[in-house]
């Protein structure tokens, strides 16, 4: 289990709030990470491992239209299916990862190019936007190191966004807990 999936499971615990994955090319690794974690029952409510195309649009909602269109591995893809687990599954927050990881180009997109997105619930006017989120990544490596990436990554977005809700001196505490992040 990494540090990062700790303090996320720490920070949902803390507020309350619950968590859905939506995972294409890491196929789970996301969920398990999370699910790592002794006490995630009380913030995970579950993932859908949607690698083929079309199971994106029938289980998650991702426009068909766009799928058709861009395919599979697009930023608006990554944002659709993350709103699409937070609705399905019912959580305050959805995640989402999609993606090539090779060895061969997908949808005429090199190995390496990743979308991570989020999905949560808008705020107060509290330092963050909140809504959704995505992220695009040009990663490098082998395919194993480029799952692990996208799963780093993802959590990471997510960290962010948490800690730029918190305010005042529980920012700051997880500030220095976290190393600066």
């Amino acid at each position: 289990m990494s540090s990062q999936a700790t303090e996320l499971v720490r920070l949902l615990t803390v507020r309350g709030e619950t968590l859905a994955v939506a995972e294409s090319l890491t196929g789970g690794l996301v969920a398990a990470e999370i699910t790592s974690v002794p006490g995630a029952s009380k913030v995970f409510r579950g993932s859908v491992t949607a690698y083929a195309t079309e199971l994106k649009h029938e289980l998650l909602g991702v426009d068909a239209t766009l799928l058709a269109q861009r395919g599979a591995v697009d930023p608006q893809v990554a944002g659709q299916m993350a709103a699409g687990v937070r609705k399905t599954l019912g959580a305050d927050w959805g995640v989402a990862t999609t993606g090539v990881a090779g060895p061969e180009p997908q949808d005429g997109k090199p190995v390496g190019t990743v979308f991570v997105g989020i999905d949560g619930p808008l705020t107060n006017g509290l330092g963050s936007a909140g809504g959704g989120k995505v992220e695009a990544l040009r990663l490098n490596g082998s395919r194993a190191e480029i799952r692990m990436e996208s799963v780093r990554s993802v959590l990471a977005l997510l960290l962010r966004e948490l800690a730029g809700e918190q305010t005042g001196n529980e920012r700051a505490q997880d500030t220095e807990r976290n190393g600066g992040f």
